[in-house]
C-alpha cells in the first residue's frame, strides 16, 4: 500500500491527519525492523514520553505528608519552595533514572541556578545586598521543573524487607499499604515482569545433543522457552530495561522507616551494568575440567616437525 507525503497545505488546513499519517509511517517502519522507531513505539506504551509519562509523574511531584514549608515572602502564601517528595529525591539523585547526570543532595537545598547572593549569610550578600525573593521564588520553581522533566517515572516500588535471614522482594498492593507508602501508577500489574519475560536471562545452558536427550529421555519440543527467540526484539527490549527505573523501598527487620532507593534490571542494556559481573555466566564445572585436560593434552605434546635436542 503507498502513501502519499501531505502537502503543505494540507498540514495547514488538518494537522491531526498529519500527526496520523506520521504515525502510520512509524508503525510501519518498526514493523520494517528500524530500532529507532520501535524504540519510539516502546517509550510512548511504557510511558517514558508522552501523555502517560506524565500521569505516572504527577503523584510523585507532591508529598501529602510533608509539612507546609513557610513562604520565601511572608505575605504571599503562593511563594512557598518546591517540595521534594522522598520518591523524586530518591530518582533524581541517581543516575539509574535520569536521562543526564544525577544531581546532588546540596542542589536540591540550594538550586546551583541561584546566585551567591540568595544565601543571607553569605559575603556577596554582606557587599551587594540580599537577593530579591520574588526571583528566589522563580528561580526555585524553574530549576524543580526543569529537573523533574529529565527524570524517567518507574511502573512500580518493589518493597524489599532484610532479615538476618532471608530478605524478600514484594510488589503487590498489600505490602504497599502495609509498608505505608504510596503505590505507583502501574503497581502489580505485571507489566515490568513481562518485559524481563520477553528478554529472559542473559545466559541460557548449552543446548543439550541428540544423545544427551536420548539418554535422558527429554524430547526436543519438551525442552522450556526461556525467552523470546527473536536476539532484535530482545535486545531491543533490553535497551527498554534500561530506561525502566526500579523503585525499591526497603526496611530492615523492627524498622518502621524505610528508605528509597533506584536500581535497573540485572538484564537491562544500560552503561552502568555493562561490567557487571552478574552479567558474565559462570562455566560449568565439567566444562571447565575438559578445558584444562585439553590444554595440558596440547602442552605435553611434542610439535609436528620439532627436534629433540641432544
Amino acid at each position: 500500500m503507498i502513501h502519499q507525503s501531505p502537502s503543505k497545505q494540507d498540514e495547514a488546513c488538518h494537522p491531526g491527519r498529519v500527526l496520523t499519517y506520521n504515525g502510520l509511517r512509524r508503525v510501519e517502519a518498526a514493523n520494517n525492523g528500524n530500532a529507532k522507531a520501535f524504540q519510539f513505539i516502546l517509550d510512548l506504551a511504557y510511558g517514558r514520553k508522552g501523555k502517560l509519562r506524565w500521569e505516572l509523574m504527577k503523584p510523585l511531584l507532591s508529598h501529602p505528608n510533608a509539612q507546609t514549608s513557610q513562604p520565601i515572602i511572608p505575605s504571599v502564601p503562593k511563594s512557598r519552595p518546591p517540595v521534594f517528595s522522598p520518591e523524586l529525591k530518591a530518582l533524581m539523585l541517581s543516575s539509574d533514572s535520569r536521562t543526564t547526570k544525577p544531581l546532588t543532595a546540596k542542589s536540591l537545598e540550594f538550586p546551583p541556578l541561584l546566585p551567591a547572593r540568595a544565601d543571607p549569610t553569605s559575603e556577596d550578600a554582606r557587599l551587594l545586598g540580599p537577593f530579591s525573593k520574588r526571583r528566589e521564588v522563580n528561580i526555585r520553581w524553574r530549576y524543580f521543573t526543569q529537573e523533574w522533566k529529565k527524570v524517567l517515572p518507574p511502573l512500580q516500588v518493589v518493597i524489599s524487607n532484610t532479615s538476618p535471614d532471608v530478605e524478600s522482594s514484594d510488589v503487590s498492593d498489600d505490602a504497599v499499604i502495609r509498608a505505608g507508602i504510596r503505590r505507583m501508577g502501574m503497581q502489580g500489574n505485571g507489566i515490568f515482569e513481562g518485559v524481563c519475560q520477553i528478554v529472559g536471562p542473559l545466559t541460557i545452558p548449552r543446548p543439550q545433543t541428540r544423545k544427551e536427550r536420548l539418554s535422558s529421555g527429554v524430547s526436543v519440543g519438551a525442552l522450556e522457552q526461556t525467552r523470546h527467540p527473536s536476539r532484535w526484539l530482545r535486545r531491543r527490549y533490553q535497551e527498554l530495561l534500561g530506561r525502566l527505573p526500579v523503585l525499591k523501598y526497603t526496611t530492615r527487620n523492627g524498622e518502621c522507616v524505610g528508605r528509597y532507593s533506584v536500581t535497573l534490571s540485572p538484564t537491562a542494556l544500560a552503561p552502568s551494568l555493562r561490567h557487571d559481573p552478574s552479567r558474565y555466566s559462570e562455566v560449568e564445572p565439567e566444562a571447565d575440567l575438559e578445558w584444562l585436560e585439553f590444554g595440558n593434552t596440547r602442552l605435553l605434546s611434542p610439535k609436528k616437525g620439532s627436534r629433540t635436542k641432544r
